[in-house]
């Protein structure tokens, strides 16, 4: 524990104004690496500290479970026991209200939370249901409904607000059918978190009351990613005290697409009358070369409150730019890059970051990384708990939870696969609906059924299983239960075959006990019911950085991180911007604040890389710049008669330098093949203990090689000389694979 002014005696002169301001509505513009996070953990200290404010009065809501980690920590830091201080998401803020509270809206508390496959799954059934064709209205659908709820809009709502639309009728019975879908299985989907906890609060506003009363003090992080429903909610909140205190920053507004509205930092005063603004504009992360870039690009929107970073730190090392021929040229100027400052020995893997706008052009990354036995994590494609193998057993401890659900049913029945086809359980679910039953529950109904005895025999045993499983659930943890259930089901039987891909999947099983393991290590009461909340709520950055590994990861996944290295890929018009914002001024301004985001993750060296053509989407496609670099140019160096000049190779000449310090780890006119002039200067002056390959020079077309990842391999071509050697290798069942030989993990054999 700290006292308050060893507290206060860390903040610098902006900083504190905020943290003693504590009456009111209060908006805080927190520049990137300003210290946010300390500025709202320090008030909340204050208060406590200071104000003799009880912790159970205080609300901190932020965007990230990483970050309600680490807010917590610091509190606890700060003033020891938190008692029942609300420190959370806002998603997992609401999941505790409506836990308490959701059965008057018709739902029981043990509801299940729908990921993104099972809202899928559901709107599928329901489209084909009401005679709609799902290809030509399930992206619609899914897409129109989470923006309604987004803005806080009910079904008959939606129909009237989007009256304009082209099968404006469908799209609305297809809503109030999935509505019904969801309150049948007892079930709520991700948006509904907020948006059932709004509807609570609007139809039961003593609800509403008793938490306002409860929360003197109301704290938002990540203001700017706020949407409609969620500022409905913190100002519901808000409402008996009036003290609300926002963090934020709107140049780093970038979840439009998913319902956030910028406007609400921007309008903040509006909204609140006489509140008071302070800004933050010290950064304490950056260099002073990486921060001048990045004030020099969102400049150029006009959607903003004026701001300028500033820092006391050095001016750093030089901004990098280059362009490869295409994506694997790219992803292997990075790997090199990488291989070269790691030889340094001041640097681990976990120091750097390559980010991308989409996730689609990581493969080259991954194929590079492989090749040079760079350890790496992928984030912002398919979280672990979506995997299916995880999603099969949580099927099973869904149902247990909640007999109602029938996407956990249909789920589990058919993993172990029992002989049980689609064609009964179709039929099941026609005789459970016109009983008004789940599934699960229905089948003890079947013996007024048609269904054949063999068949009935089946579905009888199956649902004898789960209910020994739901007794067994009653008196065991979430982790007991969970081992029950693959063992009594020979669940592990199905990977038995010796392959990559069932290794995986083992692995991945064992991993779901740890996390099963690990929450109850971290909450010792906890109910199976916790643990599937736990379970839906958790996102795949979670645990980003706890690895020694790269991060391979689009921007919006890696917001309020940062790293020693940064690598911007992909800066191709279409990709960063992304191609549907080119012809939209609002959706241009946010790939903008993409941009500006992933150059303020960057804390001591920052590359910029591109191509100049792309196999995407099925083809090849001839690139051009993006123009975020063109925005930035003259910081970056580069005169604008060069900025779009290619030579003939499709190499943008105005990115290589011809000369390079001894502290840039790569010279800019790295290209498809490795600088000779490079290497001696990497090997002679640099003077680093580079792990090498012995003898570069005996590497002959016919020789074996073994390749850590890629197995054993003949050498087909060899070519340069030197430390710069680069062969072609045939490995057996992989193909043919061109490697550096200085860094390639190859033996010969």
């Amino acid at each position: 524990m700290e006292n308050v002014k060893e507290i206060l005696s860390k903040l610098n002169e902006e900083q504190l104004k905020p943290v003693v301001d504590t009456d009111g509505a209060v908006l805080v513009i927190a520049g990137a690496g300003s210290g946010k996070t300390r500025v709202l953990t320090s008030r909340i200290a204050y208060l406590v500290l200071e104000k003799n404010v009880d912790p159970s009065n205080i609300m901190a809501i932020t965007f990230t479970n990483k970050a309600a980690g680490e807010m917590k920590e610091r509190l606890q830091n700060f003033i020891g026991d938190l008692g029942d201080m609300w420190v959370s998401t806002i998603h997992s803020m609401c999941v505790k209200i409506l836990r308490r509270f959701i059965h008057k809206l018709g739902y029981n508390k043990d509801f299940s939370i729908y990921d993104d496959s099972d809202k899928e799954k559901t709107l599928k059934t329901v489209i084909e249901n009401l005679g709609l064709d799902p290809e030509k209205f399930l992206k619609t659908a899914k897409n129109l409904i989470s923006t309604a709820k987004n803005d806080c809009l009910t079904p008959l709502m939606f129909k009237s607000e989007y009256s304009h639309l082209h099968l404006v009728s469908e799209l609305y019975s297809i809503y109030s059918a999935y509505e019904n879908a969801l309150i049948n299985n007892n079930s709520l989907d991700f948006d509904d978190l907020l948006f059932k906890t709004y509807q609570l609060f609007l139809d039961h506003p003593d609800v509403a009351d008793y938490y306002s009363e409860k929360f003197q003090y109301i704290h938002i992080d990540e203001f700017q990613d706020t949407n409609k429903v969620q500022f409905a909610i913190a100002q519901r909140l808000a409402v008996k005290h009036g003290n609300i205190f926002v963090v934020g920053d709107d140049d780093q507004s970038i979840y439009g697409w998913r319902g956030a509205k910028v406007e609400n930092i921007l309008r903040f005063d509006d909204i609140y009358r006489g509140a008071k603004i302070y800004k933050l504009e010290q950064n304490y992360r950056s260099t002073k070369k990486i921060l001048n870039l990045a004030n020099t690009i969102i400049k150029n929107n006009t959607g903003r409150r004026p701001k300028e970073l500033w820092t006391e730190n050095s001016d750093g090392a030089k901004i990098e730019t280059f362009v490869g021929t295409d994506e694997n040229n790219e992803a292997s100027f990075v790997a090199m890059q990488i291989k070269g400052l790691m030889a340094r020995g001041n640097y681990r893997y976990k120091d750097f970051a390559v980010f991308m706008r989409v996730n689609a052009i990581s493969r080259a990354f991954e194929q590079e990384f492989t090749k040079y036995n760079i350890p790496y994590r992928i984030y912002g494609g398919l979280r672990f708990f979506e995997r299916k193998e995880v999603k099969d057993v949580l099927s099973y401890l869904k149902i247990i939870n909640n007999p109602y659900d029938d996407q956990a049913f249909l789920r589990c029945i058919a993993t172990p696969r029992r002989g049980i086809g689609d064609k009964t359980l179709k039929d099941l679910k026609e005789f459970c609906s016109s009983y008004n039953l789940p599934m699960y529950l229905g089948i003890e109904k079947l013996d007024q059924s048609t269904l054949s005895t063999s068949v009935k025999t089946k579905l009888y045993n199956f649902k004898l299983l789960l209910d020994g499983f739901k007794s067994y659930s009653e008196s065991n943890d979430a982790l007991k239960t969970m081992e029950y259930i693959i063992e009594t089901t020979s669940f592990m039987d199905q990977f038995e075959e010796k392959t990559e891909e069932n290794t995986n999947r083992i692995l991945n099983i064992n991993e779901l006990k740890n996390t099963a393991e690990q929450f109850i290590n971290d909450n010792p009461n906890s109910t199976l019911s916790d643990y599937l909340n736990s379970v839906t709520l958790s996102t795949d950055t979670d645990t980003i950085n706890d690895d020694d590994a790269v991060t391979v990861a689009t921007i919006h996944a890696v917001k309020g991180l940062e790293y020693d290295c940064v690598f911007v890929t992909g800066l191709d018009e279409k990709i960063l911007p992304i191609s549907r914002a080119i012809e939209d001024e609002s959706e241009l301004e946010e790939e903008r604040r993409l941009m500006y985001v992933a150059v303020t993750r960057a804390m001591q060296r920052l590359y910029l890389t591109r191509a100049t053509s792309r196999y995407m989407y099925g083809k090849r496609d001839f690139m051009t710049q993006s123009r975020f670099i063109k925005e930035g140019a003259e910081v970056l160096g580069i005169a604008p008669k060069q900025q779009q000049n290619t030579n003939s190779y499709g190499y943008n000449s105005s990115y290589y330098r011809k000369d390079y310090d001894d502290d840039s780890p790569m010279p800019s006119s790295y290209s498809s093949g490795y600088s000779s002039s490079y290497a001696k200067t990497f090997l002679n002056n640099a003077k680093l203990k580079v792990n090498t390959n012995a003898n570069v020079s005996v590497y002959k077309s016919g020789m074996k090689v073994k390749h850590t990842k890629f197995g054993v391999g003949t050498v087909i071509t060899v070519k340069g000389s030197g430390d710069n050697i680069i062969v072609d290798v045939a490995f057996v069942g992989v193909g043919i694979k061109s490697l550096a030989v200085k860094y390639a993990p190859l033996e010969i054999v």
